[in-house]
């Protein structure tokens, strides 16, 4: 018998609503304060300016208030948990997107993405369902997907600029937790256990379940490296050379199951 699909935890909507629009706001401030030499840069996404990335940032929140305003689809089709596999298919849309942002005036549009999206979200339930391009979920699940966006990218932001942006304690929790729960999901079991402090822990790998004591198999590491791991941004064998990841036992290497989404 396959093993029954894992249930995703519970967000707290209120924190999650004010997560997204803490850490924009944090992006924001270091946006307004960038030079146009520093937005024409590159950054370790391909082709990607900093300029792109500014937008695509935008865009992830703005895809709240534009998605409240489409008609709500009849039946969810995707749970929280569904998202990040989802996302691989709909790339080469988002890059096309995103080249075509038009971001001539990021302090401008960023004004206004916020605005939006505080109107939007205000009277908007919980339950209310979503039209995504790859399926409809509910506006509580797609604001978890936002904390991913906005954190991860703000790493990517921080690692093209140097600008040292902050991170919400939030946002990065519930990041942290969606990816290491897509891990849980993707190799379900027992036999490894996988320790994000002090947002996450969770058990994977088939094999031998632990139940008392010091596990046999354990993986540790921080929160921003692990969603850097988890998105692809660096490699296991790196990580670990780097003394950023511990594993040990004769299970604990991930580097197969790496990256849980690009």
């Amino acid at each position: 018998m396959p093993p029954a699909k894992k249930r995703a935890r519970s967000y707290d909507s209120v924190k999650t609503r004010a997560a997204v629009l803490a850490q924009f706001r944090h992006v924001r401030e270091a946006v307004a304060a960038l030079t146009p030499e520093q937005l024409d840069g590159p950054t370790r996404l391909g082709e990607w300016t900093v300029r792109d990335l500014v937008g695509h940032l935008a865009w992830m929140v703005d895809s709240v208030p534009r998605l409240l305003a489409a008609p709500a689809p009849a039946a969810r089709e995707l749970a929280l948990l569904d998202w990040p596999s989802r996302t691989a298919a709909a790339a080469e849309r988002i890059d096309e997107h995103t080249r075509g942002i038009e971001a001539a005036d990021p302090a401008g549009l960023y004004a206004r993405v916020a605005e939006d999206y505080e109107k939007a979200v205000a009277g908007a339930a919980d339950e209310r369902l979503l039209q995504l391009s790859f399926g409809a979920m509910t506006l509580g699940d797609f604001l978890v997907t936002r904390t991913v966006e906005l954190v991860v990218h703000t790493d990517d932001l921080n690692a093209a600029t140097g600008a040292g942006i902050p991170y919400d304690r939030q946002a990065l929790a519930a990041c942290t937790r969606l990816l290491a729960d897509t891990l849980a999901m993707t190799a379900p079991g027992g036999a490894v256990e996988v320790r994000i402090p002090p947002y996450a822990v969770v058990q994977c790998v088939e094999g031998p379940r632990h139940t008392r004591g010091t596990p046999p198999n354990v993986v540790e590491t921080d929160p921003l490296t692990w969603l850097r791991l988890a998105t692809g941004r660096t490699e296991w064998a790196a990580e670990l050379d780097a003394a950023h990841v511990s594993a040990s036992g004769e299970r604990a290497d991930l580097s197969g199951l790496l990256p849980l989404m690009g």
